[in-house]
C-alpha cells in the first residue's frame, strides 16, 4: 500500500507571496498532470497516491475554497491573505449557490503561478473545468515555460457513481463521512467519532446525483475532446479499489513513457 504523505501547500492555499514551509524535494523528473473525473470516482484519492509516488504537489481548487469558508476561524493574518478581492468575489458566488465565473477562477490561478512552476511538479485537481479555462491554462503555462505531461480522465458508469454517492452518510457534528456498504459506521446511523446521528445529504440522493452527473458530462465533454485532440488525454477506468485504479494509472503513464514501472 502506498504511504500517503500530506505536503505543505501554504503557497497554493494562501496565494500572494506566501511560501510553502516544507517544499517538495526536487525529483529526477517533475510531473505536471491534470486530473479529470466526476464526483464519486475517487479522483482525490488518486491525486494523493500520485503525489506520494511522483513527488508532485496536489493542487486542488476545492482546498482553496474550503480554506476561505473556514477563514472566520483563522488568524487575522491568514484571513487577510485568503480574502483577496478575487477570493472574496468567489466566496460571494458560492454563498449565492452560483458557479464561480471563469474570469474569477483564472485570477485565483494567476495569483498562484509560482505553484505551477514548482520544482516538484503538480497535479491539478478541479481545474480546468471548461475549455475556456483550459486555453487560459495553456497560456499561463507557456508564459512560465512549463508544459503539461498528460490529462488523466477517470471514468466510471453513472449507475456505479449513483451507488457510491447515494450510499454516503455524513455526521452533522464532526463532518465525518461513512458509506453504508464500503465504510459503514460501527453502530447503525451513529458516528464512530462523536456519536452524532448520521444523515444523507440532499445532493447525495439518487435522483440528485443523476442530475449532477448529467450536468458534469455536458460541461466536461468539450474539455475531454479538447485534450484528446491535443494528444494529452489518458482515459482510466475507476472501477475497483483505489490501489487497483492506481496501478492502472501508473500503467497508463508508463504506456505514454512518462513513468518507468
Amino acid at each position: 500500500m502506498t504511504t500517503i504523505v500530506k505536503r505543505g501547500r501554504e503557497a497554493w492555499i494562501e496565494g500572494g507571496t506566501t511560501r510553502c514551509k516544507a517544499p517538495p524535494p526536487t525529483p529526477v523528473k517533475p510531473y505536471r498532470l491534470v486530473l479529470l473525473g466526476a464526483p464519486g470516482v475517487g479522483k482525490g484519492t488518486q491525486a494523493e497516491l500520485l503525489s506520494a509516488e511522483l513527488g508532485a504537489c496536489q493542487l486542488s481548487t476545492g482546498d482553496i475554497f474550503r480554506a476561505v469558508k473556514n477563514a472566520d476561524s483563522a488568524s487575522s493574518t491568514l484571513r487577510s491573505a485568503l480574502l483577496s478581492p478575487d477570493m472574496a468575489a468567489a466566496l460571494d458566488c458560492m454563498r449565492k449557490g452560483e458557479l464561480v465565473p471563469d474570469e474569477t477562477v483564472l485570477s485565483l490561478i494567476r495569483e498562484r503561478t509560482k505553484c505551477l512552476r514548482c520544482r516538484g511538479g503538480f497535479l491539478l485537481d478541479g481545474f480546468p473545468r471548461t475549455v475556456t479555462q483550459a486555453r487560459a491554462l495553456d497560456q499561463i503555462l507557456a508564459q512560465e515555460n512549463v508544459r503539461l505531461d498528460a490529462v488523466l480522465d477517470y471514468e466510471l458508469p453513472i449507475e456505479t457513481i449513483v451507488s457510491r454517492l447515494s450510499g454516503r452518510r455524513t455526521c452533522p457534528s464532526c463532518k465525518a463521512v461513512y458509506h453504508i456498504a464500503a465504510r459503514p459506521a460501527k453502530a447503525e446511523r451513529l458516528c464512530d467519532q462523536c456519536g452524532g446521528q448520521l444523515f444523507q445529504r440532499e445532493d447525495d440522493q439518487p435522483e440528485a446525483v443523476r442530475v449532477r452527473m448529467q450536468a458534469y458530462d455536458e460541461s466536461t465533454r468539450p474539455l475531454i475532446d479538447y485534450y484528446r485532440q491535443r494528444g494529452l488525454l489518458v482515459s482510466i477506468s475507476a472501477e475497483g479499489p483505489p490501489e487497483q485504479i492506481f496501478g492502472r494509472t501508473l500503467d497508463a503513464l508508463s504506456g505514454k513513457m512518462l513513468v518507468t514501472r
